[in-house]
This record gives C-alpha cells, sequence and structure tokens, in this order.
C-alpha cells in the first residue's frame, strides 16, 4: 500500500522545518519504491497509488529507467543489435554526428515529436541523412519501450515535414549510366589488370565487394541445366553464399574506439549469392588474367593485396576524371595527360549501368532480377524461375553491346599494345 512521508529540507548541515513529500510503494520484485519532491501528501499519496494500479494492471515503468539519459541507452541498444558490419558503422556515424550531440543528456521521457522535428529541420547534411537519423532514433526508443524503459515511443508513426529543400546534385542518366563504349576506354586506360575491374562489373552487376572478394576458386565454374534435348552450359562467377564478400568498415573495441575491419563476410543478403553468368568475351578475358595471375583472389592491387576503397578510387578517378600530365620526379615516371571519360563514375554507377543493359537488351525481369541479386517483388518471385532460353538471351545481348562497341570503336583488341601509366 503505497504512503507518503516528510523529507525535511537540510541547509548548512542543519535540519530545517520546510520539507516535502516523498512517495513510497511497492514495485513488483517485492522492493520499495520511492519519489521525491511532491509540495503535498495527497498528491504523493495518489502518484503511488497511481504506481501500483500500473504494476497490478502490467502496464508500469520504472520511473528510474524512463529518466535514463538516451545516450546511455544508445550503448545498451547498440550493444544488443547485430547487423551486418557497415550498417552498425554508419549507425554509429548517425549517432556520433547528428544525434547524440543534441541528445546525449535528454532523458528518455523527455524526447518528444515536437522537439525531434524542429531540430530535423536544423540539420544541414542531405535529406536522406536527416530521414535516416530520425528513423535511426525511432528504432532505438522501440527498443526503450521493449526494454520497459518507456510506455510508448513518441517518434512512431509520425513523419517529418518542413525540411528544407536537398541542395544535393542529383546525376542524370547521361552521367550514371556508361555506354558500352565508354566502358571499354576506361579498360583499356586503366589495362588489363585495373581495366578488368571496370569491364568486369559493367558486364556482371557485381557489388564492389563481391568483386574484390572473389576467389580463384568460385571464377569460371560452369553451369549446366537440361535444355532442347540436350545440356545448357555457360561460364559463371560464383558469390559464395559464406564469404562472397569483402567488408570494410569500422568495428567498436570495449573502450568504443575505432579500429578498421576489413574480412571475407556473406554477401548483403540471401539472394545476393548467386552464379552470374559471363558473356563469351569475358570468360576469354578472365581465363587469360588468371592464366598469369599468381594470387588467389582475382582483383587485387597488383601486388596481390585486397583494396583498401580509397586507394582503388585513386586509381579510378583520374581515369574517368582526366588529370594533367605530371613530370617525372623521385621514384616516379612521367605520366601524360588524360582527357576526361566520364566524370564522376563510379562502381555503383557501373552497377547501375549493368542493369540498364539488362533492360536495353530484353533480358526477362526474373533473371535480370536474379544476376544483380535483387529478390523479385510479388508472388511471381515464387512461381517464375530463369530458363536456359532467358540465360542464352542474356548473354547473347551482353556478347552483342561489346561487339557492337569494339566496331565502333575500329578496336580489335580491348587492352591495347602499351600499357598505361597509372602509378
Amino acid at each position: 500500500m503505497a504512503y507518503a512521508e516528510k523529507v525535511f529540507k537540510v541547509r548548512n548541515g542543519k535540519q530545517t522545518k520546510q520539507y516535502t513529500w516523498r512517495c513510497r510503494y511497492k514495485k513488483p520484485d517485492g522492493t520499495w519504491g520511492s519519489e521525491p519532491g511532491f509540495p503535498t501528501k495527497a498528491l504523493a499519496k495518489e502518484w503511488g497509488e497511481q504506481q501500483e494500479a500500473a504494476i497490478r494492471e502490467g502496464r508500469w515503468i520504472d520511473p528510474e529507467l524512463s529518466r535514463k539519459k538516451f545516450g546511455a541507452f544508445v550503448v545498451e541498444w547498440m550493444k544488443a543489435q547485430k547487423p551486418r558490419g557497415r550498417t552498425e558503422m554508419n549507425r554509429w556515424e548517425r549517432l556520433e554526428t547528428h544525434i547524440l550531440p543534441r541528445w546525449k543528456d535528454t532523458p528518455l521521457i523527455a524526447i518528444n515529436w515536437f522537439e525531434v522535428e524542429a531540430w530535423a529541420r536544423t540539420l544541414t547534411c542531405a535529406r536522406s541523412t536527416v530521414k535516416d537519423s530520425v528513423q535511426l532514433m525511432s528504432r532505438i526508443l522501440n527498443g526503450a519501450v521493449d526494454a520497459r524503459h518507456l510506455l510508448v515511443n513518441p517518434l512512431a508513426g509520425r513523419r517529418l515535414t518542413g525540411l528544407p529543400a536537398d541542395t544535393a546534385k542529383r546525376k542524370s542518366d547521361e552521367e550514371t549510366v556508361a555506354q558500352p563504349e565508354v566502358v571499354l576506354e576506361l579498360g583499356r586506360r586503366l589495362g588489363p589488370v585495373y581495366g578488368l575491374h571496370v569491364v568486369t562489373v559493367a558486364w556482371t552487376g557485381l557489388r564492389w565487394e563481391e568483386l574484390v572478394g572473389l576467389h580463384r576458386r568460385n571464377t569460371l565454374l560452369e553451369r549446366r541445366q537440361r535444355h532442347d534435348g540436350g545440356v545448357f552450359t555457360c561460364p559463371i562467377i560464383r558469390v559464395d553464399a559464406e564469404e562472397g564478400a569483402l567488408a570494410e568498415y569500422y568495428k567498436r573495441d570495449e573502450d568504443g574506439r575505432r579500429r578498421c575491419y576489413r574480412a571475407l563476410e556473406p554477401p548483403k543478403n540471401e539472394k545476393s549469392a548467386r552464379d552470374v553468368d559471363l558473356p563469351p568475351f569475358l570468360a576469354q578475358l578472365l581465363e587469360k588474367h588468371l592464366a598469369d595471375w599468381p594470387y588467389e583472389f582475382v582483383f587485387t592491387t597488383k601486388t596481390g593485396k585486397w583494396w583498401w576503397r580509397s586507394y582503388w578510387y585513386e586509381v579510378l578517378r583520374p581515369a574517368a576524371d582526366g588529370r594533367d600530365e605530371r613530370k617525372p620526379g623521385r621514384g616516379r615516371p612521367a605520366s601524360p595527360a588524360w582527357k576526361p571519360i566520364m566524370p564522376g563514375l563510379t562502381v555503383r554507377d557501373l552497377r547501375h549501368t549493368h542493369d540498364s543493359w539488362q533492360e536495353e537488351i530484353g533480358v526477362a525481369p526474373v533473371l535480370g532480377y536474379e544476376q544483380m541479386g535483387h529478390k523479385y517483388p510479388g508472388i511471381k518471385g515464387t512461381y517464375r524461375h530463369p530458363t536456359p532460353p532467358m540465360r542464352l538471351a542474356r548473354l547473347e545481348g551482353l556478347q552483342g553491346l561489346y561487339e557492337r562497341a569494339m566496331r565502333n570503336l575500329g578496336w580489335e583488341s580491348i587492352w591495347g599494345a602499351d600499357p598505361p601509366n597509372i602509378s
């Protein structure tokens, strides 16, 4: 039974005649909880009776837990999550850059939609980042509800309005999708080793982490399917279900310090573990590459080391964007000037390019989704399956794009006679 008791104020080490009332009430575990600061005995007792009623009805939330600081609960929530490593890194970046500077010391119970929406409107990052940050806060507060720190999530179901216009420049279709001739020109500029990276992504749609995590044992395998009274075969690249992607992200040690981490991990999702069919020209290029390549992984630096994303872009950017002539320096040869081929091109753009090419050559949607590592939407994803004629038509279309581009360029060999200087 809840009751109230006086709490006398102390000044200069001596008890005064001034006092407030403290409520005492029975908690679910049988111990006594307390809440000070009430001006009257009646209010203190009424509050305690409300707590005991909530306990009997199974909807009680410990006031101490609801007053926990948001930053402290974030640490608990993040430890309880098990997302992919890069997802965890992205969450921490959102938290440390945008969310925690404002909300770290705010009690969970004090967070409300009015203040969150007003704060979101002050952020100067991209609209997508603002929305991601608010959605992440809502996920964390859902965790607070599940952990019985809050009765309800004040952000649940709310929609951001009044955000400033997004000033970030979006790429046009022409800036995102490369023509086959452009890909081949870029490949020749980079040479047989690095240029094969670009050509392979454009003609297979592999993600960057799938490309650089590709092992020899998963390259130039063979697909075999019954077809037309015989067997349809084609060379494939296999994105392994257990270690088909080279992950690169920050992990945190027990002290919260960031440590760079790289390792082979499962690909992005279940559908990403797949066999990608190779057009004949690309199978021949890979076969020749592997015959001369002394390393286990197919797409690495020239010394056989795994790529860092930042280092790869140091190679790709001047090749795509162009560069000025460079004089010889200490331990560095001269480099000729390069005109731009497709400024701003990224590996992700090459993946966009591949899927756009699939649409262009009329690839059956169920096969196109499979080859990109996407889930085919709806019930048709259950009932439709790629067939050998679909695969054959796709390979003929991709081979046709390559042969047409070679004719348009007037080339007989993709790599040319002289290796480029990309140092």
